[in-house]
């Protein structure tokens, strides 16, 4: 699974780093580096509503404080 972090200037001002990190602890955690590679990118056109991530092309925008349920959601239920 293809998982990309926006780290253009808006999304890092709006917390990428953040949610990157807790991204890799959350795949490290359980065990799901050889099923889900995360990737950075520069602008994907959307940072008015948040960090853009996509997960298999499919477009989010995510604030750090929404980066478990993301994942639990979007990553894991895909899995």
């Amino acid at each position: 699974m293809r998982v990309t972090i926006c780290i253009g200037s808006a999304c890092h001002l709006k917390g990428s780093r953040d949610i990157i990190a807790q991204l890799q602890t959350l795949v490290k955690e359980n065990h799901l580096e050889d099923k889900v590679d995360l990737n950075g990118s520069f602008c994907c056109g959307d940072c008015v509503n948040g960090v853009c991530v996509t997960v298999e092309g499919q477009l989010y925008s995510l604030k750090p404080e929404d980066t478990k349920e993301f994942f639990d959601k979007e990553i894991m239920g895909r899995l």
